[in-house]
């Protein structure tokens, strides 16, 4: 993040800068109106099943007004996360911009002996993933993760207050169990993805640099055997890529394990706590509501 930081806060563009502040400002109201859409509702299903201190009186009134509330709510967490989107969309793609531009002016500044190994296909798939791969880290960081992880302390901070600290502990629970998960599968499925790149990388290099010698290739009856020095290189990247898809769906499986086993039980907690008279039909909506909206990032 540090190597992206002068394009994330450029100190010659005001205009840039504006922008990201402006975008975490629309990231905190998308935030702060998500967080309030599970406790608005819970109030709308309490005022609907006839509990809460005025239920008798406003039985009509209240659930409409609440109801409203809960839509509008819901629009507004859309529209400030999409405003967001669009605000920092110039940020991101400058970005991708400057660090494209800089890096062709690196490869123009290398010694003659790097061009005359020319690896022209490679050379550009490398950068494509690349600065293409900027955007990602830079919204998966910033407007992903770091805001989830803070989604996180905020609700389990309610959960703490509201209900049982159960309910916070066995969320930070899940939560650690599947950050533990994700980091361990992720590091090694690593070395698939890098052969994947590699492979992809080789093929490219080899398809480009074929063509751009079309004419030789053809004088001297090649065809044959760069179409099999291609293969080669794709049946490479086929073996790394079936392996990533795979080693992809077990950790989809786990993270998916173990999110359901935290739900179930903070569930059936809110359950006994409904049949126990300690907590409403609108906290248990709450609570799920609140779990559904933080496992969805991850």
């Amino acid at each position: 993040m540090s190597a992206l930081l002068p394009y994330l806060w450029p100190a010659d563009s005001p205009d840039m800068r504006m922008r990201v502040l402006v975008s975490f400002l629309l990231l905190g109201l998308a935030k702060a109106a998500t967080v309030a859409v599970p406790v608005v509702l819970k109030y709308a299903v309490d005022a609907l099943t006839g509990v809460g201190p005025d239920a008798t009186t406003v039985i009509v009134a209240v659930p409409v007004g609440l109801l409203l509330a809960y839509g509008l709510i819901r629009v507004l967490s859309l529209t400030f996360k999409e405003l967001q989107g669009a605000v920092f969309a110039k940020v991101a793609e400058r970005a991708i911009r400057q660090a494209g531009v800089r890096t062709f002016r690196h490869i123009h500044a290398l010694a003659l002996r790097f061009h005359l190994d020319r690896r022209t296909g490679g050379l550009s798939r490398a950068i494509e993933r690349g600065t293409k791969g900027i955007e990602y880290v830079l919204r998966m960081m910033l407007f992903n993760i770091v805001p989830t992880m803070l989604e996180i302390l905020l609700v389990c901070g309610l959960l703490w207050g509201m209900f049982d600290g159960w309910f916070a502990a066995i969320t930070g629970a899940t939560i650690v169990a599947y950050i533990i998960w994700t980091v361990a599968v992720t590091e090694w499925r690593i070395k698939f993805r890098r052969s994947m790149n590699d492979s992809d990388s080789e093929a490219h290099t080899k398809a480009i640099d074929s063509l751009l010698n079309y004419e030789t290739v053809k004088y001297f009856g090649n065809e044959e055997h760069e179409a099999n020095r291609f293969d080669a290189a794709m049946k490479t990247y086929e073996k790394a890529a079936v392996m990533s898809k795979t080693s992809l769906s077990i950790l989809n499986t786990g993270q998916g394990a173990i999110i359901a086993g935290g739900v179930t039980i903070i569930m059936i907690m809110a359950g006994y706590g409904v049949t126990g008279g300690t907590m409403t039909i609108g906290d248990f909506v709450l609570v799920n509501t609140y779990l559904l909206q933080l496992y969805l990032p991850l």
